[in-house]
């Protein structure tokens, strides 16, 4: 089977504006925490101190409960979590 590898195009600013206004308010705040847990996550190292493993925990804890509404809404939404 052939598959097409299509370029990503960036999406204008006023676009990507009227795509979320489309999105329920709780979806569009998941979308944040679920961001934001990612990148929190890449800043804990696994086997680190017992409060760094703590904090990594309630962190994969955040992007959890974000995903877990993000998936309600479109299972394609869900954040992956830093290894």
């Amino acid at each position: 089977m052939i598959t097409l590898q299509l370029p990503k195009v960036p999406i204008p600013n006023a676009v990507a504006e009227l795509i979320l206004d489309t999105v329920p308010e709780p979806v569009c705040q998941a979308m944040a925490d679920a961001e934001g847990a990612q990148r929190e996550l890449r800043s804990y190292r696994p086997l680190a101190s017992t409060e760094d493993r703590a904090d990594r925990e309630d962190v994969l804890a955040r992007l959890a409960r974000a995903n877990k509404v993000l998936a309600q809404f479109d299972p394609r939404l869900i954040v992956g979590g830093a290894a």
